[in-house]
């Protein structure tokens, strides 16, 4: 799912070329994940392109080649393609960035898994937060009854990585349809090394996510479905809000990713801010009057996080959270439809 900045208010996606067809890889995980055996070239688009991680192709006709990057760019010297194939499901591939790259992303590594180049998780090697929506999605559980936490569209593992460190008593179910994306989340994301540090709170399952269930309910859902650059279909139907309020325990919330103008789909044809609006009004109809609403970014390229249930005390929700997320407390307004 696409990333976006809270610090700055920006978000970002990354484009990658390649001067060779790419491969169709089939997962096995006894045999580990397949290595491409020539490593990609990242070329440039125009100097007005909108995507950060760009690089002239002509530099090699240059004696002193000047990065040509936007002004929140990625260098490409300080990019490295760890590896690039597709799945049944999804394009992947896992970059990693310099931490002398002078950028929001430096010393991490990204997951990509669509055409136009949404990120869908981020792994810092030396730090937690990540400034992006996924701290948000760190907000949840101090307004959950007890229970365990499900995670619908688990990607690598970003959300579940803060939730485990900065949260002791949660125990997290998390769902991810293709199981290549887990085998680069261990591989590549350090997912392998959280599954050991959490064996008894932190449960993986392959499969249709919005199928998710466990015993006795979950106190509180986080959802961030995406195909192909944009939200399933099905997040626009009230039927599967339904289906999703029934599996929660009483006092439960769903915290949705739903995007924005941010996302680009592969099909220019679903357009992200309608998609959104779509999915929103659909879940008024099964929480109404109980929605709530946070926007990061600009009103241009926007990404937006959605909470059911009434909104908490505040100050007490502030009071309950790790110092460095309770800037998010009040940017939460009332869904009007």
């Amino acid at each position: 799912m696409k990333l976006a900045f809270s610090s700055s208010f920006t978000t970002h996606r990354i484009q990658l070329n390649v001067l060779y067809p790419l491969q169709v890889f089939h997962c096995f995980p006894s045999l580990g994940l397949p290595r491409p055996s020539l490593r990609p070239k990242i070329l440039s688009r125009a100097a007005t392109s909108h995507h950060p991680l760009a690089a002239n192709s002509d530099q090699r006709h240059h004696p002193n080649p000047q990065p040509k990057v936007q002004d929140d760019g990625i260098p490409v010297e300080c990019v490295k393609v760890l590896v690039k194939f597709k799945s049944r499901y999804n394009y992947i591939r896992v970059l990693e960035v310099s931490r002398k790259a002078d950028h929001p992303f430096r010393g991490s590594r990204l997951l990509l898994l669509d055409g136009p180049g949404n990120i869908h998780s981020i792994n810092f090697l030396f730090r937690t937060l990540t400034d992006t929506y996924f701290d948000v999605f760190a907000t949840l559980p101090p307004i959950l009854p007890p229970g365990p936490i499900g995670i619908l569209g688990f990607g690598a593992g970003s959300a579940a990585k803060l939730i485990l460190e900065l949260y002791p008593q949660v125990v997290l179910h998390g769902w991810e349809l293709d199981p290549c994306v887990i085998d680069v989340g261990r591989e590549y994301l350090g997912l392998s090394k959280l599954e050991k540090q959490y064996p008894e709170r932190l449960f993986i399952y392959i499969g249709n996510a919005l199928k998710a269930s466990v015993k006795g309910g979950f106190s509180g859902i986080l959802v961030d479905l995406f195909c192909k650059g944009s939200l399933i279909p099905e997040l626009q139907d009230p039927v599967t809000w339904d289906k999703l309020k029934k599996s929660l325990r009483e006092g439960g919330r769903i915290m949705v990713n739903v995007g924005g103008t941010c996302v680009e789909a592969e099909d220019s044809r679903r357009d992200g801010k309608y998609f959104m609006e779509e999915s929103l009004k659909a879940m008024s109809k099964v929480f109404p009057n109980q929605l709530s609403l946070l926007s990061l970014g600009s009103r241009k390229d926007d990404s937006s996080i959605a909470l059911t249930g009434h909104l908490p005390d505040l100050d007490a929700w502030k009071n309950a959270m790790p110092k460095p997320l309770r800037c998010y407390v009040y940017m939460w307004t009332p869904f009007s439809g």
